[in-house]
């Protein structure tokens, strides 16, 4: 190609190239790609004409009430940074089927519903949609927009074509707005059994919120707690039996004959001295000490045991989750190596 040659006039672009619901959908600045003047807009959305105006220059182009998609997306485009305002466009310049939303993503009870919640209203039911934005864009929470803010945006998840803030953000954004203690539980509730996040990420939005000053979300988080520990203490089960280890002995204590107690463990395997223990330790009330303490804990007791001649594994939820093999093969490798050790120091095993 010959690049002196110069480029073709820019010219309007039909809406025919759009897909479905952008065809719909459309910001006054891609309305005036189109060759749609303002006044000729105004002329379309007059009363009973066939547009309406959903948010500050956006538009849908039917006179019936909008789908929740086509709100979907016009809270995105009146809240993502316009990156064609003014300027026509340039056929085959832009992909048709998914437009990029810069700088903005659903999140809160919408954003949940997109992930697949089941205690989280239907997108019909919700008045408004909460979209995430940098903190330093000008924008105002307008009709069925309401701007949430962050310092630092997160990585957005697609989901039918919309972006959506991770489950740990938009839970928090959704408690946010809660002040129905048994709501907030069926939202922390339903994250982790239902496997989109790990308690330990719900809790770490939560604190930097600083939401976990309010009692019934501290309620809801000892009980996300408590099931995040139970389903790990599942996986860890299924990890021995699929994956053909020994049988251990499980959720014991140890002791020093006629000395101190030095700690619980969640499976043991006295003859290699081989202990698991999962990490599923998460901030508190925001109070970091705490968890810099219970860290110092661990790290204390793992220590000790290795001082006495006892491997210990540290197992986290995430990983068990994520590399139940793997960290199988960890196990494996650990009760495999205890022949090439000295014999560990007598202790005794209790049930815990």
């Amino acid at each position: 190609m010959n690049h002196n040659t110069p480029l073709p006039p820019l010219s309007p672009r039909p809406l025919r190239h759009l897909s479905e619901v952008h065809r719909r959908v459309l910001t006054a600045a891609q309305l005036k790609a189109h060759g749609v003047s303002s006044a000729e807009v105004n002329e379309q959305c007059r009363p009973g004409g066939p547009w309406q105006q959903l948010l500050p220059s956006v538009y849908v182009l039917h006179p019936g009430p909008p789908t929740s998609e086509e709100r979907l997306h016009a809270v995105l485009m009146f809240a993502a940074r316009e990156r064609t305002a003014g300027v026509p466009v340039q056929p085959g310049a832009e992909e048709p089927h998914r437009p990029a939303y810069a700088e903005a993503m659903i999140t809160g009870l919408a954003a949940l519903t997109l992930h697949g919640f089941s205690a989280t209203p239907p997108l019909t039911a919700l008045d408004t949609f909460d979209v995430l934005v940098p903190r330093m864009r000008r924008l105002r929470s307008t009709g069925s927009a309401r701007i949430v803010r962050t310092p630092a945006m997160p990585t957005p998840q697609q989901v039918t074509g919309v972006p959506v803030a991770p489950v740990p953000r938009a839970l928090a954004d959704a408690v946010s707005e809660l002040t129905d203690a048994g709501a907030v539980r069926r939202l922390l509730t339903e994250a982790v059994r239902g496997r989109h996040c790990e308690p330990a990420s719900v809790v770490r939005e939560l604190n930097q919120a600083k939401l976990l000053s309010r009692p019934y979300v501290v309620d809801a988080v000892e009980s996300l707690i408590a099931e995040g520990r139970a389903i790990s203490e599942d996986r860890l089960y299924r990890m021995v039996y699929e994956y053909g280890l020994p049988d251990p002995v499980w959720n014991v204590d140890l002791r020093l004959p006629g000395g101190p107690h030095l700690g619980g463990l969640d499976a043991y395997w006295p003859e290699q001295a081989v202990a698991v223990e999962l990490d599923t330790r998460a901030p508190r009330q925001g109070h970091r000490q705490d968890d810099d303490a219970l860290w110092s804990e661990y790290a204390r007791k793992r220590e000790h045991l290795e001082r006495l001649g006892i491997t210990v594994v540290h197992l986290t939820p995430k990983k068990l989750r994520d590399a139940m093999e793997q960290q199988a093969t960890v196990v494996r490798t650990a009760l495999m190596a205890s022949a090439d050790r000295d014999p560990a120091a007598y202790v005794v095993v209790l049930p815990r």
